[in-house]
């Protein structure tokens, strides 16, 4: 995953200021709490969580699809 140092906090700063975080994601869209010098945590606008549930969903159903037409022939033995 790539990181816009724009939206780089602290966890130091996170835990001070958390209205700088907000503002971070209101600007960015999302904001990289950091702890320790690596990447820990994401936070993201409430909508774009959303948009990635429902494309999380939507893969879970392509890749069901496609294991149902796979083994569509044992699937039929199996339900026998």
């Amino acid at each position: 995953m790539t990181i816009d140092t724009n939206t780089v906090v602290s966890m130091t700063e996170a835990n001070q200021n958390f209205s700088k975080v907000a503002r971070v994601v209101d600007k960015y869209g999302q904001a990289v709490v950091f702890k320790n010098n690596a990447p820990r945590y994401l936070v993201i606008d409430f909508s774009k969580a959303e948009k990635l549930e429902d494309a999380a969903t939507d893969d879970v159903i392509a890749s069901a699809n496609k294991m149902m037409d796979l083994y569509d022939e044992a699937f039929k033995e199996l339900a026998k």
